[in-house]
């Protein structure tokens, strides 16, 4: 499966919108260095990400295949044996295809900027380091126990992705200074956490049956009556969604937050700013229909906005993009309702 023929950046550019439509779509707004920093990040997280959802693997397997991750960011010569380790996940075929070319995007990691590269590479070493401690402690299948936990889980997969990308932006955005970036980091944490619980929350059921994880805190269940073994129980319909209402409004907090985040992008840094209002204004349409949809949550498939939402969105936010007014109203708007692009909205 290995695509040697090909070059490394062809590659990457390839795979990107087969493992995530949304950020293939964003990371495309991104120009130059910037562009191609952001999207070697991502795979390598998603080559992470891929390692520890894979149920087939042994607890002892997913921590070796980390460590040779992590040794491959500094050696290359250990790219082969992280591969052919990984050979036993069992995902669907874009994300095997891009483990089995790990080697492409660790080419593409080795060509950017220096200081770019240690900021990456920063990062990614946080995330792979809490997805090993959460495999050792769950080596079954995750098994969130409490918010806290939930909160620490979020800063590994999540909020690290927020930090990452601030010091991107302060590195290769001119009219990003000292100051502002300071600005950004505050609020980086919250803005990557909301789409995490987002994204959580719309895939409750693919995550407990196909990768034998439960994110939602035990005690938080526990509380309203029911557990994890009965998350996707019909019979407990709502207790289950009791307590996912703590984690709806946790969710609409964060994206609070990372609204403030958006608005405080420089106007000047307008393909940053595009690139942070497409995944934010999705997470708040889909929470939206999350919190006034009581079935959706005991859906056994995950619940997406439209494709006419989606389009609206795409086209309103590169309308709007350059106004903090009008991105809070378009905010706001997808926060009440579905937006469509007719007269009358």
């Amino acid at each position: 499966m290995a695509e040697r023929s090909t070059t490394a950046e062809e590659f990457c550019r390839d795979i990107l919108p087969a493992v995530s439509r949304t950020f293939a779509v964003s990371i495309r707004l991104l120009p130059g260095e910037l562009g191609e920093a952001v999207r070697t990040a991502y795979l390598l997280c998603r080559i992470a990400d891929t390692v520890e959802d894979a149920p087939e693997l042994a607890a002892e397997q997913k921590v070796w295949l980390f460590d040779a991750l992590v040794a491959c960011l500094d050696d290359s010569s250990r790219i082969a044996d992280f591969v052919e380790g990984a050979r036993a996940i069992r995902a669907d075929e874009p994300h095997r295809r891009l483990v089995a070319n790990s080697a492409l995007v660790l080419d593409c990691y080795r060509a950017l900027p220096e200081a770019t590269r240690q900021h990456v590479r920063h990062w990614v070493l946080e995330m792979i380091s809490g997805m090993r401690k959460f495999v050792l402690a769950y080596p079954h299948g995750i098994r969130i126990q409490s918010l806290d936990e939930y909160r620490e889980y979020c800063y590994y997969v999540a909020g690290t992705v927020g930090y990452m990308l601030t010091d991107l932006w302060h590195e290769h955005a001119p009219s990003i200074g000292r100051r502002r970036y300071e600005k950004l980091r505050h609020r980086a944490r919250a803005f990557a956490e909301a789409l995490q619980t987002v994204n959580i929350l719309k895939d409750i059921a693919r995550d407990a049956e196909h990768e034998n994880s439960i994110y939602i805190p035990e005690q938080l269940l526990r509380e309203v009556g029911s557990t994890h073994a009965m998350i996707l129980s019909g019979e407990h319909v709502e207790q289950n969604r009791a307590a996912l209402g703590q984690l709806i409004e946790l969710a609409w907090s964060d994206l609070d937050q990372a609204t403030a985040y958006l608005l405080e992008i420089p106007r000047r840094a307008s393909s940053i700013r595009l690139f942070c209002a497409l995944p934010l204004l999705f997470a708040h349409a889909t929470l939206r229909d999350l919190a006034r949809t009581p079935a959706a949550l005991a859906r056994r498939d995950t619940l997406k906005i439209s494709r006419a939402e989606v389009k609206a969105i795409t086209v309103l936010s590169r309308l709007l993009v350059y106004s903090n007014w009008l991105l809070s109203w378009l905010i706001a708007r997808t926060r009440t309702r579905p937006l469509r692009l007719s007269l009358g909205g």
